[in-house]
């Protein structure tokens, strides 16, 4: 296990960057994961190309950062049950998880991290953006973050906006769990357990409410804020080519699938590692 001096390339301002120099069939040091993970801390969401890795391999590089968890709403391979697959079909119009989001915060312990693979991509389109939930935060007014440091929000697994854009996956691969609301409390504004800086932690997938606060009350609030944690300066785009990988990291960064390639194919893996109880 030879040490890695990675490359590492911004991609924008605020959030991303491309990783170079290391091969990640290969067994890493712990140092070079070490280093890897450092990368993810300090710009958010981490890119690599050229990455053809198997089911098996990629599982094993996951187990480098953490342990991966079930995606509650939909069944993963047979052979490797940690990896789902996202996909998009010719015939489809809406795309999995296509709303800006961080993923799964309906769930107690939301997770830590996201890594998504390319299989199968359309001729165009297809990108992913990322946005810097750091940069949202400090950004606040101080009487909006002083509101924001003791609330709470209330993320729902059955918002409409997201859940129509698991309907074509839940119908082919769904789980028991997909017929089921879950429901999680957690703070509007997370200190990052890792960096100690605090993250805008509502989004517009999942938050429904704050904590103490009616959804007619909360909804003007929430509104400016799903629109101002996604301004342009707080976020990247991500061309796709085939065998990219991304590792992003939930706690700080919300995503978004833009579904702008109407009948074709894309077809991705996606782990998800455990998380924390946000605080």
């Amino acid at each position: 296990m030879a040490i890695v001096e990675l490359e590492i390339k911004p991609v924008a301002g605020a959030i991303g960057a491309e990783i170079g120099g290391v091969d990640l069939v290969a067994d890493l040091s712990p140092a070079t994961v070490a280093a890897i993970r450092q990368a993810l801390l300090d710009h958010l969401v981490i890119f690599f190309r050229d990455q053809p890795l198997t089911p098996s391999q990629f599982s094993a590089f996951a187990h480098n950062f953490g342990t991966p968890m079930p995606y509650p709403m939909i069944k993963g391979l047979d052979a490797h049950p940690e990896i789902i697959e996202v996909a998009k079909l010719e015939h489809e119009r809406v795309n999995f998880g296509g709303v800006w989001h961080s993923d799964t915060t309906y769930l107690e312990q939301p997770p830590m991290g996201s890594m998504l693979l390319a299989r199968e991509l359309p001729p165009y389109g297809g990108d992913t953006l990322f946005a810097n939930q750091y940069l949202a935060y400090d950004a606040l007014s101080p009487g909006m973050r002083r509101f924001l440091d003791g609330a709470t929000g209330i993320s729902s697994s059955s918002k409409a906006d997201v859940s129509r854009t698991r309907e074509d996956r839940i119908k082919s691969g769904g789980t028991e769990e997909a017929r089921k609301t879950h429901l999680a409390e957690h703070p509007a504004v997370r200190t990052h357990p890792e960096t100690g800086r605090k993250a805008l932690y509502v989004n517009a997938a999942h938050t429904q409410r704050f904590g103490d606060m009616t959804e007619e009350e909360s909804a003007p609030i929430l509104n400016y804020l799903f629109q101002h944690q996604i301004r342009p300066e707080f976020t990247c785009r991500f061309v796709w080519r085939p065998s990219s990988l991304a590792f992003w990291d939930n706690r700080c960064a919300q995503h978004n699938p833009v579904n702008d390639y109407h009948g074709f194919r894309r077809v991705m893996h996606r782990i998800t590692l455990a998380g924390d109880t946000p605080a």
